[in-house]
């Protein structure tokens, strides 16, 4: 945990409110689908307490996991560039 919280001081509001929304995200999709974070750490093929992590928004996780978790529940993402670009 101490490495998410160095983590997140290098990280901009926007990039670290993403983070947070794609953890929220996951943690409502995996609830929805009626399992627990055991069963998803299975199925992702890591440790329970990455889940945990994923869903809380620590910003220290690998993005394959994020995006891994993501898409076990059918959830995309998308890049949108900065405004102005």
């Amino acid at each position: 945990m101490a490495q998410g919280k160095r983590i997140s001081a290098d990280i901009a509001g926007d990039a670290l409110q993403s983070i947070r929304d794609m953890g929220a995200a996951a943690k409502l999709a995996r609830s929805t689908a009626g399992e627990g974070q055991a069963a998803a750490a299975a199925r992702l093929g890591v440790h329970v307490q990455t889940i945990g992590r994923i869903e809380a928004g620590e910003p220290g996780v690998a993005i394959g996991h994020v995006l891994g978790l993501l898409a076990l529940y059918g959830i995309g993402v998308r890049l949108q560039p900065p405004e102005g670009r």
